[in-house]
C-alpha cells in the first residue's frame, strides 16, 4: 500500500473515533464526561483535518 493510503486510512479511522465519541457523549448523562469526550471527538477531527491537508499537499506527515 503507498503511503497516501496509508495516511487516507488513518485520516479515515480518525474521524471514525471522532464519530464514536460524539456519539458516546450524546449518551452521556454526566456533563463532565460529554465535555471531556466532545472535547476529544473535536481533537480527533482537526487532526484528521491537518493530516487530510497534509496528504493533499503530497506532505508525509511522518517525516
Amino acid at each position: 500500500m503507498s503511503v497516501a493510503g496509508e495516511s487516507g486510512g488513518r485520516v479515515r479511522q480518525l474521524r471514525a473515533k471522532a464519530q464514536e465519541l460524539n456519539e458516546a457523549a450524546d449518551r452521556a448523562t454526566d456533563p463532565e464526561q460529554r465535555q471531556r469526550l466532545q472535547d476529544k471527538a473535536r481533537r480527533l477531527r482537526e487532526q484528521s483535518e491537518q493530516e487530510s491537508s497534509m496528504n493533499d499537499r503530497g506532505m508525509d506527515p511522518m517525516v
